[in-house]
C-alpha cells in the first residue's frame, strides 16, 4: 500500500488554527508514544491498520486528524488500554474551523438564538443538499476535503436546532428572496423548504419571513444573529464576505437587537410564514 492510499479515511486536514493544531499534535504525539511502547515500526502499524506508513507519520506529527474509528483501531492494535479512544471527542472538536467551533460554544452557552439573513437560508437550517450548493458556490472554490470538512460541521451544529434535546429555543427571519433563490437546483430546493416547513412547527422555533413587497425594511444591513447568553448578556455575530466577527460591544448589540426587533415586526407572523413557505414550496 502506498503513502496515500487510505487518507481520506482515516482523518482530516489540520484547519491551522492554534487550538486545532494544538490538539492534533497531542494525539499524535500519544499515538507515537503507544507506538514505540509497542515495539512497532509506523510502517508496521499503516499496514495492520490497513493504511500508509506516510498517514502514520502526519498523524504523529500533528497534520492529520485522525477519524474515531482510527483511534479506535489503534487503540487495539497497540494495547493502548483506551487511552487512545478517550481522545475521540478532541478529534471531533479539532476538525472543525475555529469559526465554527467558536459559534457552537456560544449557541452551548445561549438560551435563546436569533438570527435574521437576507443572504442565503440561515445555516443551522440548512440541509445537505443546500448546504453543498452554498458551500460549492465559493470563489476560489474550496478543494474537496475542505467542502466535505465544512459540510460535516454545518450538519453537527443543525442538531442544536432539530436534535432529540434542543437547546436553547430559536428565532428566525428570512428574506423572502432566499426562499426563492433556487441554490443547488429545483430538488434541492424543494427539500430545503420542506425542511423550514417542518422546522417551523417545532416549539422551540419561531421562523418568519420578511416579504419583498415591503416599502421599509429594517434589514437591508445583511445578515446577523444575536445570541442571548445563559448570564443575562447578549453578544452579536456578523458575517460578510472575508470577515467574521464576534460583537461584544454594548451599544453595537443593542443596535442590533433593536433592528432584529423592528424585523420580527415587519415580517410574517409565524402562521403566515409557515403558509407562505409551503405556497413557495409547491410553486418550486
Amino acid at each position: 500500500m502506498d503513502g496515500n492510499e487510505g487518507m481520506d479515511e482515516a482523518g482530516w486536514e489540520v484547519d491551522g488554527d492554534d487550538e486545532s493544531c494544538a490538539i492534533a499534535e497531542l494525539i499524535g504525539r500519544q499515538v507515537k508514544f503507544w507506538r514505540q511502547a509497542a515495539g512497532m515500526r509506523a510502517v508496521e502499524l499503516g499496514e495492520r491498520m490497513g493504511y500508509g506508513e506516510n498517514l502514520i507519520h502526519k498523524v504523529e506529527r500533528g497534520t492529520r486528524i485522525p477519524r474515531p474509528e482510527f483511534l479506535d483501531k489503534a487503540d487495539e492494535i497497540l494495547g493502548a488500554g483506551g487511552h487512545l479512544k478517550v481522545m475521540k471527542p478532541d478529534a471531533e472538536r479539532a476538525r472543525y474551523p475555529r469559526r465554527v467551533r467558536d459559534l457552537a460554544k456560544l449557541e452551548a452557552q445561549s438560551v435563546e438564538v436569533c438570527a435574521y439573513n437576507n443572504s442565503v437560508v440561515e445555516g443551522l437550517l440548512q440541509t445537505p443538499g443546500y448546504a453543498a450548493a452554498v458551500f460549492g458556490s465559493r470563489r476560489p472554490p474550496f478543494s474537496r476535503e475542505q467542502l466535505d470538512q465544512r459540510l460535516a460541521a454545518r450538519m453537527a451544529r443543525r442538531e442544536v436546532v432539530d436534535g432529540e434535546n434542543p437547546t436553547p429555543v430559536f428565532s428566525f427571519v428570512q428574506c423572502e428572496s432566499t426562499l426563492r433563490r433556487p441554490l443547488g437546483g429545483t430538488i434541492a430546493m424543494r427539500e430545503q423548504l420542506e425542511h423550514l416547513a417542518e422546522l417551523a412547527k417545532l416549539r422551540t422555533v419561531d421562523l418568519q419571513v420578511l416579504p419583498l413587497d415591503l416599502e421599509e425594511n429594517a434589514g437591508l444591513g445583511g445578515p446577523f444573529r444575536l445570541y442571548k447568553l445563559k448570564g443575562g448578556s447578549t453578544v452579536a455575530h456578523a458575517e460578510v464576505q472575508l470577515i467574521s466577527r464576534v460583537i461584544s460591544d454594548p451599544h453595537e448589540v443593542q443596535t442590533l437587537d433593536m433592528r432584529y426587533g423592528i424585523i420580527r415586526a415587519q415580517a410574517l407572523s409565524l402562521r403566515e410564514s409557515l403558509a407562505f413557505i409551503e405556497k413557495v414550496r409547491r410553486e418550486t
